[in-house]
């Protein structure tokens, strides 16, 4: 495994424990070369969830990149990271179709976000909803104030 820290090619596993309710293999490693440590996932692929992205495009799921937008929506939030962690690596596992839109993937990280943090859900659906003025943030925000 190649470390993330300096490309060395060598590391070695130094714990090693199933992780995402048994569905997968949690691996804590160290650099030979620069004695850092990182996390990595193991998990059997049996066949990739695509994504049908808005043009029509197919890809495979990645959940590195769900990852990233939760934590972009949650930065300086108090939200667990595991908890989005949690839901981005256990998402493959919930959708039950060999495909899904990325509209849906949006809906989905919306409805995981809403109850865990007001803010982190408005910044999420602005860029999911691709707000473009400001009415379109106060008609979000009205919404969750009729809501709650």
């Amino acid at each position: 495994m190649r470390c993330p820290y300096c490309s060395a090619p060598d590391s070695r596993v130094v714990n090693s424990r199933p992780g995402d309710d048994g569905s997968a293999i949690r691996r804590r490693r160290e650099c030979l070369s620069c004695s850092r440590r990182f996390t990595t996932y193991e998990r059997a692929q049996l066949e990739p969830l695509m994504v049908v992205k808005r043009e029509g495009a197919r890809q495979a799921f990645n959940p590195d990149k769900l990852l990233r937008g939760l934590l972009l929506a949650t930065e300086k939030r108090p939200v667990p990271e595991e908890r989005l962690r949690s839901f981005a690596y256990s998402f493959e596992d919930e959708v039950q179709a060999p495909e899904i839109t990325s509209t849906e993937i949006g809906k989905r990280a919306m409805t995981f976000l809403r109850p865990l943090d007001d803010v982190a859900y408005i910044r999420f659906a602005s860029v999911y909803r691709d707000f473009d003025s400001l009415e379109r943030f106060i008609e979000e925000i009205q919404g969750l104030k009729d809501e709650g």
